[in-house]
């Protein structure tokens, strides 16, 4: 009897044994493995070879105990989800939705704290996120979420600084993985066994966005970003964070072929979106970057009644859907980038008559895109929103692009007792102020383009009138910037800040020389080309014609493609590629209004380096015959000299057939393949 009691005194004395479980996706090639072993933790297995070591879970509280070593995994639940689901608008009609589910719960053996982690894991890659209901209010310090990258010494990253004053408006860094400090999502590496990983962030929704900070080597910490008070995340006790995910691929091409990010997202909240539309535009827009005009009132005011309806005339008669114009409200003059409390969203300038160039394009058939800049005066635009949106539901408008053009951290709200507070464009305070937005829009069935936005996190499914995002430099840095986009840009952008989502490039410039040719002047580093290959490269459902129409006028043969390629799309798939070298797609049109839902469109950009792609054409339907309308550069065309040169043919192809498609430096390929 002594010996049995001492045996159970033994026992209570001793730590629970370590509980580890394991969770496979569909297909058996990812495995996740949480564990409680010293503290939570998860790790991540491709094909058999560890991919993410031991990477810790937990929270940092301001306010109460903090989730850190101690929990033991408690309880579990399976689930397993075969389905699809269908886009009202998008890169993909039908989606699928493969996963297995693994939910853990850890709880504190003395406090009776416990919080938990819901794992899924898809045949592309691995989501978690965590599900807090605790019954007094939470502020957190610290989400304490690792990402331990196996072998980190042999890997390579691309990526661009977390949370600096140019928000995410960074050219892309190659480097060892080790050189990447502080990195804003979505975060590509390759591993030494070209096991190609991005990390990155679903459902972004009442949270601070999440960057990395590279501590110890190779394991990344997330960082939230603060409230200008400091606190990282307010809550009230229950919360779900957005989902951290891990898409993972045996190739390149495999993360942009990933659906991981839409399908951690909620489905459709907002009901009947027949009135959301993808499409194409024009604007007055790029005279403003290459000084032709100004935002500004005065006698190069771009924003005038005239210059509007000529603009619904070409777009009308080249078969655009609506014409965007900045610069048109009260506000614009002065130092508007710093005087955001002075614009108007309901008052134009005198010589822009709202109605009548709503009646305007109304008799023409192209409508009025428009245009909210806020300059960060968040609070002076919220209060107008009803109004503004009110008015322009009145005049017809049914896309609105808003901006935020305001440094990081230079977000300026009037708090609760009149106050000025500074806040970040992707903390949580504009997190929320942003699909406030978005939400309000949609009472007045009004899509929302957003530019200086918070990054994208899938909430286009659950939101479909928030079309898409700027969140990367675009075409505007040609113009500009110092230096402009280099040839390299696209073929980054594809891999990474593309993987979150839409983006409004701005592509189609034609004019190459609007600062002289050559390689030291600000100007697309692009062949005419490459401008057309961008709108099957860059995905997004509303897509610019950039340049002032006379110059398409100049060019008719190459303004054709311009003019037939869709925005929304049946199917697409990344055909080949490596980040920043150079990247092929094929998209499907979907069928809708003008357009069959029969033909496919190709898209190829490379970088400095002029090269050859061979494309095999087994993604067409067999039977059918295709006429391939190639617009690839020509033989001596390079982006700095001649940027013009243009090979326009036309070839009968079929499934099985493949097409060789020459890419000058800086150069690009567009095809449309027309089934006959």
């Amino acid at each position: 009897m002594r010996y049995s009691l001492l045996l159970l005194a033994m026992a209570a004395s001793l730590p629970l044994q370590a509980k580890t479980l394991s969770l496979k996706s569909p297909n058996g090639e990812i495995e996740v493995k949480v564990s409680d072993d010293d503290a939570p933790h998860y790790a991540v297995l491709f094909q058999g070879k560890p991919v993410i070591g031991a990477s810790k879970l937990g929270f940092d509280f301001t306010n109460a105990a903090n989730f850190r070593g101690g929990f033991d995994i408690s309880d579990s639940q399976r689930a397993t989800v075969d389905s699809s689901w269908e886009q009202p608008w998008g890169e993909a009609r039908i989606i699928e939705d493969k996963h297995n589910e693994l939910v853990v719960s850890f709880t504190h053996p003395d406090s009776k704290q416990g919080y938990k982690v819901r794992f899924r894991a898809f045949n592309d890659g691995v989501g978690f996120r965590y599900e807090v209901n605790a019954d007094t209010p939470l502020n957190i310090g610290r989400e304490l979420t690792e990402f331990a990258v196996e072998e980190a010494d042999k890997a390579e990253a691309w990526w661009i600084p977390g949370r600096g004053w140019n928000r995410y408006e960074y050219l892309y860094q190659h480097s060892k993985l080790a050189d990447a400090a502080l990195v804003q999502t979505p975060f590509t590496f390759k591993n030494k066994d070209g096991v190609h990983i991005a990390i990155h962030e679903a459902a972004l929704v009442d949270y601070a966005a999440m960057t990395l900070n590279q501590r110890r080597p190779g394991t990344f910490v997330s960082e939230l970003t603060p409230w200008s008070d400091g606190v990282a995340v307010k809550t009230n006790g229950k919360f779900n964070t957005p989902w951290r995910t891990l898409q993972i691929a045996a190739n390149a091409t495999g993360l942009i072929n990933s659906h991981l990010i839409l399908n951690l997202n909620e489905p459709n909240q907002l009901g009947d979106v027949s009135w959301v539309e993808p499409g194409k535009y024009v604007g007055i827009w790029w005279g403003m970057h290459i000084n032709q005009n100004t935002w500004g009132s005065g006698s190069k005011h771009g924003a005038t009644t005239d210059e509007t309806k000529k603009y619904l005339r070409f777009a009308a008669d080249n078969g655009f859907d609506g014409v965007l114009v900045e610069g048109w409200n009260i506000g614009w003059d002065g130092d508007w980038f710093h005087n955001g409390d002075l614009f108007s969203f309901t008052q134009p300038f005198a010589d822009f008559d709202i109605q009548a160039i709503a009646d305007y394009g109304r008799e023409v058939g192209a409508r009025l895109i428009g245009h909210h800049e806020t300059s960060g005066s968040v609070s002076n635009y919220r209060k107008q929103w009803d109004g503004a949106f009110g008015l322009y539901q009145k005049m017809g408008v049914s896309q609105v692009k808003t901006g935020y053009v305001a440094d990081g951290g230079n977000i300026k709200r009037i708090d609760e007792n009149g106050l000025e507070r500074f806040e970040w464009h992707d903390g949580q305070f504009m997190v929320g102020e942003y699909l406030d937005n978005v939400k309000t829009a949609a009472k007045y069935q009004i899509s929302i383009n957003t530019h200086e936005p918070i990054k994208d996190t899938g909430l286009r499914r659950t939101y479909p009138n928030w079309l898409a995002r700027e969140g990367a430099r675009g075409q505007e840095y040609n113009a500009w910037g110092n230096p402009p986009n280099p040839p390299e840009h696209v073929a980054m952008l594809s891999f990474t800040r593309m993987l979150a989502g839409p983006m409004d490039f701005t592509p189609g410039i034609f004019d190459m020389g609007f600062n002289g040719l050559g390689d030291n002047t600000n100007r697309p580093q692009s062949t005419l080309a490459k401008q057309l290959a961008l709108y099957v490269v860059l995905y997004s459902p509303i897509q610019m014609a950039a340049d002032l129409p006379e110059n398409y006028l100049k060019r008719p043969d190459a303004f054709q493609f311009i003019k037939d390629v869709p925005t929304d799309w049946e199917q697409s798939i990344a055909l080949d590629g490596e980040v920043g070298d150079f990247v092929v797609m094929a998209r499907k049109e979907r069928k809708a209004r003008q357009y069959s839902g029969n033909d496919w469109y190709l898209g190829a950009v490379t970088d400095e380096q002029a090269r050859d792609v061979t494309v095999k054409l087994d993604f067409l339907e067999p039977g059918k015959t295709f006429e391939a309308q190639i617009y690839q550069d020509g033989k001596d065309a390079e982006w700095k000299w001649r940027p013009y040169e243009i090979d326009i043919k036309k070839l009968k192809v079929r499934k099985g057939d493949t097409l060789s498609l020459h890419l000058a430096d800086g150069g690009g390929a567009a095809v449309r393949l027309k089934a006959l």
